[in-house]
């Protein structure tokens, strides 16, 4: 039976009256009716006396009433030492991310967080993904959501979250770039390309080129940031690699489109780091319990 049945059941209890408890609830007559039919099939006999003008317990329904009493007393000294508990935890909690792990990996870590902490106050800085490990080195936030490197020293804690597949995306307009690529067989050396500034997309780049044995790249632009990487090839710059879940996420992503047959590129794996030092602050360390 779930608290609310047996709220119900308290106030038809004390009311003996189905009308006035029907109304406190907001529900009608004959759904509390069902209500305390439920109850009295699952415990197999009836819990009032019910007749055109009144409305009694029986003995049963009296048990019953002791027992829901205190169940329901106990339900509200568990909420009551919850938000106390809850009502400890206070200030403010700094995070780093892109614009894309804002929308697409932090929203179900801050509700599952602030479920269990709401008077913490989330302060969000967005910027360029492979900016956060030095964010977090120089302790201007308390985490980041961030790629982790191929090698990660052991002063970062490092949770992770999920593999993020990286992809090769060119212009869908029409453009010397479209040319390049309609050839049947790809000069990549020639075609341009658009490069994160650093970061684990950038040495991916740098490893999937290697295997092409075609001289050096093309490079038509670094930028910062792989949003607006996307938006620059989106322009019919270059072509160039990214985590898949940028494009999914960007507004010009019908403007862009996948090379499947540019060869595979090793995917990295995203998490939430902070330092390891201050793993158990406790602000960093209720964050890490609430997603783990």
């Amino acid at each position: 039976m779930d608290i609310k049945s047996l709220q119900m059941f308290q106030h038809l209890a004390n009311s003996l009256h189905f009308a006035q408890t029907a109304e406190a609830f907001h529900v009608s007559p004959s759904t509390l009716s069902r209500t305390i039919q439920r109850q009295e099939e699952s415990l197999g006999t009836s819990l009032l006396h019910r007749d055109n003008r009144t409305v009694a317990l029986t003995e049963a329904g009296e048990q019953f009433k002791h027992y829901v009493d205190q169940q329901l007393e106990q339900w509200q000294l568990l909420k009551l030492t919850l938000n106390q508990k809850q009502a400890e935890l206070k200030g403010k909690l700094h995070i780093y991310c892109s614009v894309t792990a804002a929308y697409s990996h932090l929203p179900p870590l801050l509700d599952r967080f602030r479920q269990q902490h709401p008077l913490v106050e989330i302060m969000l800085t967005t910027g360029d993904a492979s900016d956060a490990l030095e964010q977090v080195q120089q302790q201007a936030v308390d985490f980041a959501i961030a790629a982790r490197p191929d090698r990660l020293a052991g002063r970062f804690h490092f949770h992770h979250l999920a593999q993020i597949p990286l992809v090769v995306i060119a212009p869908t307009i029409a453009c010397s770039v479209q040319q390049m690529l309609q050839q049947p067989a790809l000069n990549w050396s020639q075609i341009p390309i658009i490069l994160p500034e650093h970061g684990p997309a950038r040495s991916r780049f740098e490893s999937w080129y290697r295997k092409k044995q075609q001289g050096k790249p093309n490079i038509y632009a670094t930028v910062s940031g792989h949003e607006a990487l996307v938006s620059m090839v989106a322009l019919g710059c270059g072509v160039g690699i990214t985590p898949e879940v940028v494009v999914d996420n960007s507004p010009v992503k019908d403007r862009v489109q996948y090379l499947p047959k540019a060869g595979a590129i090793e995917p990295f794996e995203l998490g939430v780091c902070c330092l390891t030092q201050r793993r158990q602050q406790p602000l960093i360390k209720a964050f890490f319990d609430a997603i783990s």
